[in-house]
């Protein structure tokens, strides 16, 4: 296996010097115009080696690589025609050019796509500029003439010799760019274009990784401008127009962005098509353009990449751990302390999304961080974790201040991290995933190999040991979901850290993954490490923890072990509602027609290999109020999502008015008089209230806004005074109100509300709930998700319970309220401990 892979990684570089052998052979004995043909086309490649590094690797996109030529033909213009020889000029051309593209990099890489572009632009036109302005040096307009050609022991080279020169250039380049895709470094450049956030957290630093990248690129464009200097032996303004910039974007990707031998492709192609085209006089350029175009359009991953795709085979190799000690990789060096958080709280706009907060994780224990959706959870773990800073309090590990470094920093000071949505590098093998994160952010050369022997036996052991069974070499993008959550485990544990932070690991995993995801982070902690669990699922939680945090509005409200946090009254009151909330119930009880608007039959639906939602069966009938309530990750958004058309049901019948609309799409079933407002509100922030309401009646004809919004504003008068305001000035409760009345223009048959008291005050959530209220007792059909059982059984007719994916309970809601098995719904049950 060694030996092949040896094979392997000798047959690209023998490629690349038999084509760069040819290719010099043919130049030394071609005559009349090839050879400055073949000169352009190797100057192309050059570029677009650089390029490649660039758009390949890091993904970014640079408009302006002429620039960096220029600098580079100007740079041995002048200094040759100042009697230095060009074998020192050339070099001096490449380093310049670097570091103007580094100096570039440090503002331009601060923002991306279109803007970096933009950047990019008006930097080449700087130099454009500058080489017409700056006479004394660039000869102005006019130019530079009668440069000198190389030579060598007197030899003078001629355009067949710069043809040559050219052309071994470019085969180094590519052997380079070779070596560089290979190493740490290349590999970081690409974890930084797959997810740029998770590579913070494993200790890269994606600014100096683009830098990196950016300052090679640009070295890359020099060395082709100073040869290309040479070639013509003179240099002027004209010579640099920005429309070469454009060929030489599309030299990497006509030719396949990411692979070795694209930019030589991609160069003859934009290169060599219009000379064989030069027959077609004033069209040549009409022609070439077409012949580009259909091949972005035949071969959108360029040349190279559309064949591999055709050929593309995964090696099925598995993990085999060797016999490999995991126990003493993840040991820490020396007896580790606690990570002790104390009193940190942050705020956003004036919310206080987290206050107060302390707790301390101990080693080889499992520290849980609970509480009701909106509690500030996610917001601890990404203070803790360096991607927010604490407006106040202190995070210290070994006596290491933490609070406010950069999340870099925190990865490499010993704190790995997984997220609520997995963030792998989907383009890198499941294996590559693992061997960058064993660097902690340290890349060494960037000629060396990005992993040794020993290397990949460890992280072949660490996905053993999470469980990964799937071949190392699969994709990260092609991976089931419970295989991309041992993955992103698997890629934590290579940092060897000293504080694991899960954000809701178990999300989406069938029962059996839950069990064995239990298993894993009890191995975890036992190892020495200390695991900070959020979690959704509370059978899990209760199950796992040595401790437990509860967190409620982004305050601790209790704290302690499992079963002390269980039975804490606080606690039941945050995840059920009670207290300072009320609602107002019918005072007769509901007694309408018993058709049904809304059912679903053996509903599931999910958004992986996993459904979320098994074989739900519920049902509404016309003025009634229903509650689905259950746990955080329970199901009910997705459910909610699965009824509007936003997510395509794996099985089942979803039917409204008596007609199946599972496969019709959802601005179709809105037309059809279902509308949800979702979770989280989205209103359309830009726009104003008055707006906002119009947009909701976009499902309807005739319609008169004046009477209509009127009618709404009574209904809801804080809106009122800020209907020509933009939606994204209103308060959370505004704009609360103004999604439910936005959803009320379209006149629907049925309101579907999607956790409406979320993120809202005490005193907003009663003024909210109140509405809801006047709107049941108007004879409006409503459909309500909201985390606040109590609330929400206050308010309804009937309810239902939802448990991982299943309906558990259906029952009025008076019967629901107070029913143990609402209780267990939220919080697990007693025996789960």
């Amino acid at each position: 296996m060694q030996i092949n892979s040896r094979l392997r990684g000798l047959a690209m570089p023998v490629v690349v010097l038999l084509l760069t052998g040819g290719a010099a052979l043919y130049a030394a004995n071609a005559g009349g115009y090839a050879p400055f043909v073949l000169a352009m086309v190797a100057l192309t490649a050059i570029v677009g080696v650089g390029l490649n590094i660039l758009v390949g690797l890091t993904g970014q996109i640079s408009l302006g690589h002429v620039g960096f030529y220029a600098i580079g033909a100007y740079t041995v213009a002048i200094l040759t025609l100042k009697g230095v020889s060009f074998w020192i000029a050339l070099p001096l051309a490449g380093l310049i050019a670097g570091a103007i593209g580094l100096l570039l990099s440090l503002p331009a890489l601060r923002v991306s796509g279109p803007y970096l572009a933009m950047v990019t632009i008006a930097f080449a036109f700087i130099v454009q500029h500058l080489s017409i302005e700056w006479r004394e040096l660039t000869g102005g307009s006019n130019g530079l003439m009668g440069l000198p050609p190389p030579s060598i022991a007197g030899s003078v080279f001629t355009e067949r010799e710069i043809a040559q020169l050219a052309i071994m250039v470019a085969g180094a380049s590519m052997l380079l760019f070779y070596r560089l895709a290979g190493s740490a470094w290349g590999k970081a450049m690409v974890a930084v274009r797959d997810a740029e956030t998770a590579a913070r957290s494993i200790g890269l630093n994606p600014v100096s990784v683009k830098a990196a990248a950016f300052m090679l690129s640009a070295m890359f464009a020099g060395f082709a401008g100073g040869i290309f200097a040479s070639l013509l032996a003179f240099v002027a303004p004209d010579s640099f127009p920005f429309s070469q910039s454009i060929l030489f974007l599309l030299a990497c990707v006509v030719g396949g962005a990411g692979w070795v031998l694209g930019p030589a492709v991609g160069a003859a192609v934009t290169v060599v098509l219009p000379e064989l085209l030069s027959n077609l006089a004033e069209y040549r350029l009409l022609f070439f353009g077409i012949l580009l175009l259909v091949v972005l359009w035949l071969a959108p991953e360029g040349v190279l990449g559309t064949i591999a795709r055709l050929f593309r085979r995964v090696d099925p190799r598995v993990a085999n751990p060797h016999g490999f000690d995991i126990a003493a990789y993840l040991a820490p060096a020396k007896n580790s302390d606690a990570l002790e958080v104390r009193d940190i709280g942050i705020t956003f706009g004036g919310i206080k999304a987290a206050s107060g907060v302390s707790f301390s994780a101990q080693p080889c224990k499992v520290t849980s961080v609970i509480g009701p959706n909106g509690a500030g959870k996610t917001t601890v773990l990404n203070m803790i974790g360096g991607f927010y800073r604490p407006d106040a309090g202190s995070i210290l590990l070994s006596g290491a201040e933490l609070a406010g470094a950069a999340a870099w920093k925190v990865a490499r000071a010993g704190i790995g991290r997984t997220y609520q949505t997995t963030k792998l590098f989907e383009t890198m093998s499941a294996l590559d995933n693992v061997l960058i994160a064993m660097r902690r952010g340290r890349l060494g050369s960037m000629l060396s190999a990005a992993a040794d022997e020993a290397d990949v036996r460890a992280a072949e052991g660490l996905l053993a040991f999470v469980g990964y069974r799937d071949a190392l070499a699969r994709a990260a993008g092609d991976l089931p979901h419970v295989d991309r959550r041992l993955v992103e485990i698997a890629r934590a544990l290579a940092m060897r850290p000293r504080v694991l932070l899960l954000d809701e690991p178990a999300a989406g995993l069938m029962s059996s993954d839950k069990d064995a995801l239990s298993g894993l982070l009890r191995r975890i902690a036992d190892a020495g490490i200390a695991v900070i669990l959020v979690e959704h699922d509370m059978r899990l939680v209760m199950g796992i923890s040595d401790h437990v945090v509860v967190l409620d509005a982004g305050r601790p409200i209790a704290a302690g072990t499992p079963n002390e946090v269980r039975r804490d009254a606080k606690v039941l009151a945050a995840y059920l509602g009670a207290g300072e909330t009320r609602a107002r119930g019918r005072q007769q009880p509901w007694s309408g027609p018993q058709d049904v608007v809304l059912a679903t039959r053996h509903l599931a639906a999910g958004y992986g290999a996993a459904p979320v939602l098994q074989k739900v069966n519920i049902e509404v009938k016309p003025g009634e109020m229903v509650a689905l309530i259950g746990a955080n990750g329970a199901g009910k958004s997705t459910l909610m999502r699965a009824i509007t058309g936003l997510l395509r049901p794996v099985d089942g019948e979803v039917i409204l008015d008596d007609r199946r609309i599972e496969h019709s799409e959802a601005h179709r079933i809105a037309a059809r008089g279902l509308a949800l407002v979702p979770e989280g509100r989205q209103v359309f922030p830009e726009l104003t209230v008055y707006d906002n309401l119009e947009l909701g009646a976009n499902t309807r004809d005739n319609v008169n806004y004046a009477v209509e919004i009127e009618a709404l504003l009574k209904r809801f008068p804080r809106l009122r005074d800020r209907l020509n305001s933009r939606a994204g000035l209103l308060s959370g409760g505004e704009q609360q109100m103004l999604a439910i009345a936005r959803g009320m223009m379209a006149r629907p048959n049925i309101l579907l509300l999607d956790e409406p008291s979320l993120g809202l005050a005490p005193a907003m959530i009663n003024e909210l709930f109140e509405v809801l209220a006047d709107l049941r007792d108007d004879g409006i059909t409503i459909l309500l998700v909201d985390q606040m059982a109590v609330l929400a059984l206050d308010i309804a007719d009937r309810g239902y319970v939802i448990d991982s994916g299943k309906i558990v309970r259906e029952d009025s809601a008076v019967n629901l309220a107070g029913d143990p098995e609402v209780e267990a719904a939220y919080l697990g049950n007693a025996g789960a401990a």
